[in-house]
């Protein structure tokens, strides 16, 4: 292991980050506020400039990563423990499942669940829109998009951290894996940097999931309540809600707040799905699962490749501002989510980590679309229609435009505003949570007063992005700071493939 020559400079360099990282969102967050136009102008250019250049090497890196969390788990390596032989996990299985899935999707699933089918089913690239083979197609692309893929990045990303963090005492940085393993003059100071563009990235990208819930949840109480879409003092009211929730659940520890809340989470979630699953056309939506598990599992590999050189540029396009989004998404929020599920993994051995972070919820994932996504598709194919337009004219109206088709219309989108609400505050509370280890040193239990800091920021950078208006620009803000910490990524995987290596050499001599 590598230490630093001067712990007093290390020190001090890490406590300027929570006051550089902290002065930067809350630029931009002001950026946002007072010009949100300019900033996702200047956020979209970005992304299409990089995305046109290296849109072969995201897809690649990402089926990568898929690959190496398989040979993790399959390979020599699986028996390891994260953490002492002796140690027991601290959560049980399922509430250790419920808090890694809520951190990492919750909220977009109830975004995304019945809106993505269905405007794949007229506007992704292959057949013939608004077909039943385009609806097959639109749950295949949907469940690519949230599958094994992106839980890959996840497992990778926790991984690296909690080997670090339970076998080396390294502190939960996403610079200490560099520092432990590799070794150059350069490395004090990549390292440093690799800990603020996490920091950022986790502040940007989970801004995001605050922007399209509090979208979402306009949406949810015009329809409920008839309260406007577009009142600009309802969104603010929307806002500080989830704000003082988010702050009074972040000053209550790991073990409660989010605990409890991602639990309950996981069990409105399901009973919602299995409600759906019962009063829809329960038939047809079992048959659209079983053909959605076979669909994705045969187009698996094709579409890991798939990059559509030869198309038309709205093809490109289309491709750019949704898959290749959705992936690098993933990598925007891997620092949160990898910080989030290595601190709650400890006494896992790494087979069992990483069946549980790709198996369980790509499992869970393709439940949830089939249900949710299959009934939308249904309604449009052999129901009363006019989903797709009503989607087409407001993403986030599409849960509760579905809810409003089934028995018990109203309560179901309270139970579907209840659910939206606590997941985007399951997530921000966890943010903070992770905003606030990687502003302490990595501190396993960070200062109250600098994750309820972090907790105002991340409320003015959602403020910027929920003044936006446009899921798109969510996106592509959400994905800037995940453009440069993919290198991060790349450096974390070296310093994780070395410290195995060294590990398995000490443990053949012992």
């Amino acid at each position: 292991m590598v230490s630093d020559a001067n712990p007093t400079r290390v020190s001090q360099a890490r406590s300027a980050l929570f006051l550089i990282a902290l002065p930067i969102c809350v630029v931009v967050a002001l950026w946002g506020i007072i010009d949100p136009d300019a900033l996702v102008r200047v956020a979209d250019a970005i992304t299409t400039t990089l995305f046109r250049a290296l849109d072969w090497f995201y897809l690649t890196l990402i089926l990568f990563f898929l690959g190496l969390s398989v040979w993790l788990a399959l390979g020599p390596h699986g028996h390891l423990k994260l953490g002492n032989p002796d140690d027991t996990p601290e959560f049980s299985t399922l509430s250790w499942l419920a808090m890694l899935f809520a951190a990492g999707m919750g909220a977009g699933l109830l975004y995304w669940g019945v809106a993505e089918p269905l405007l794949h089913f007229t506007q992704a690239p292959g057949d013939t829109p608004g077909t039943s083979a385009a609806a097959r197609q639109a749950l295949v692309i949907t469940i690519f998009h949230w599958g094994i893929h992106g839980w890959a990045v996840y497992c990778i990303a926790a991984l690296i951290l909690a080997y670090f963090g339970f076998r080396r005492q390294e502190p939960y940085l996403p610079g200490a894996p560099i520092r432990s393993a590799l070794r150059g003059r350069w490395v004090g100071g990549v390292a440093w940097l690799a800990d603020l563009l996490a920091t950022l990235a986790v502040a940007l990208g989970v801004a995001g999931a605050i922007g399209m819930g509090i979208l979402q949840l306009q949406s949810g109480l015009h329809i409920v309540a008839g309260v406007s879409p577009d009142a600009p003092l309802v969104s603010v009211i929307i806002l500080v809600l989830v704000v003082l929730s988010y702050m009074i659940s972040a000053g209550t520890g790991l073990d409660k707040g989010i605990k409890i809340l991602s639990n309950i989470n996981m069990a409105l979630g399901i009973l919602l799905m299995l409600f759906i699953a019962i009063a829809g056309p329960t038939g047809a939506l079992l048959r659209g699962l079983v053909s959605a598990v076979g669909d994705y599992t045969s187009s698996l590999f094709s579409l890991s490749f798939q990059l559509y050189p030869y198309e038309s540029p709205a093809v490109s396009a289309w491709f750019h501002s949704w898959t290749l989004t959705y992936f690098i998404w993933w990598i925007s929020w891997a620092p949160f989510v990898g910080v989030f599920i290595a601190r709650i993994s400890r006494g896992r051995t790494i087979r069992e980590f990483v069946l549980g972070v790709l198996v369980v919820p790509t499992a869970f994932t393709i439940l949830w679309f089939s249900i949710f996504g299959g009934m939308g598709l249904h309604e449009e194919l052999l129901g009363a229609g006019g989903m797709g337009e009503l989607v087409r004219q407001d993403v986030s109206t599409a849960l509760f435009s579905l809810f409003d088709r089934l028995p018990g219309s109203l309560l179901l989108s309270v139970i579907g505003l209840v659910l939206v609400f606590i997941f985007v505050v399951t997530s921000v509370d966890s943010a903070t949570f992770v905003l606030g280890m990687l502003t302490s040193q990595g501190s396993m239990n960070p200062p109250v007063r600098r994750k309820l800091a972090w907790g105002v920021t991340l409320g003015g950078l959602g403020a910027a992005l929920m003044f936006s208006g446009s899921p798109a620009a969510v996106k592509a803000v959400s994905v800037v700071a995940a453009l440069p910490f993919t290198l991060v990524l790349i450096l974390q995987v070296v310093a994780l493939l070395r410290a195995l290596a060294h590990d398995a050499v000490a443990e053949n001599n012992a």
